[in-house]
């Protein structure tokens, strides 16, 4: 995710402090891990830097100054551009279980541990889900349409790879018998 340009996005709404910004992205975008506070002041930073955003305010008080950003112009344009272009299809190729069925074969582990472990947490996770539908604003059900919809397409490919392994296990050993 980028989360500068997710960021521009938030100030597109209204101008804001930092601190706001990071409670509206954790509220919206933060299913599994908060954003660090350090990472949105320096991506802030950056942001101005580079023109997308301004400091529209500062207060003091009794820590340090509050500045208050807004998106600007050359940031509205770098939003858009982003908002409407769409994402390489490889970006999705590559997951951690993956990674983790493909080293596990190559190593001699079970790819099927793995796996079944794997379909233990997604199941457990869509439960969760989908019991959490009906108290869900039109938001909040955006993202758990989206990962109940990826952790289901993961599930297929678990039962897949599952069932090809097992094939190829199967042939193997009736290959080594004759």
């Amino acid at each position: 995710m980028s989360i500068p340009r997710t960021l521009l996005g938030l100030l597109e709404d209204e101008p804001s402090y930092g601190y706001t910004l990071k409670q509206r992205y954790d509220e919206l975008f933060a299913r599994t891990k908060n954003l660090a506070f350090g990472q949105v002041y320096s991506t802030l930073a950056r942001l101005e830097r580079d023109g997308f955003a301004s400091v529209v305010g500062v207060e003091s008080g009794e820590g340090p100054e509050r500045r208050r950003y807004a998106i600007t112009d050359d940031g509205v344009v770098e939003l858009d551009t982003w908002i409407r272009t769409p994402e390489p299809a490889t970006s999705f190729a590559q997951s951690v279980l993956f990674v983790k069925t493909t080293l596990a074969l190559l190593s001699g582990r079970s790819p099927s541990d793995v796996l079944d472990a794997q379909r233990r947490v997604h199941l457990a996770r869509m439960r969760e889900l989908t019991a959490s539908r009906a108290e869900s604003d039109d938001v909040q059900l955006l993202a758990v349409d989206y990962e109940i919809a990826h952790l289901d397409a993961d599930l297929r490919w678990i039962e897949e790879t599952g069932h090809r392994l097992e094939q190829r296990r199967g042939s193997r050993r009736a290959r080594g018998r004759s």
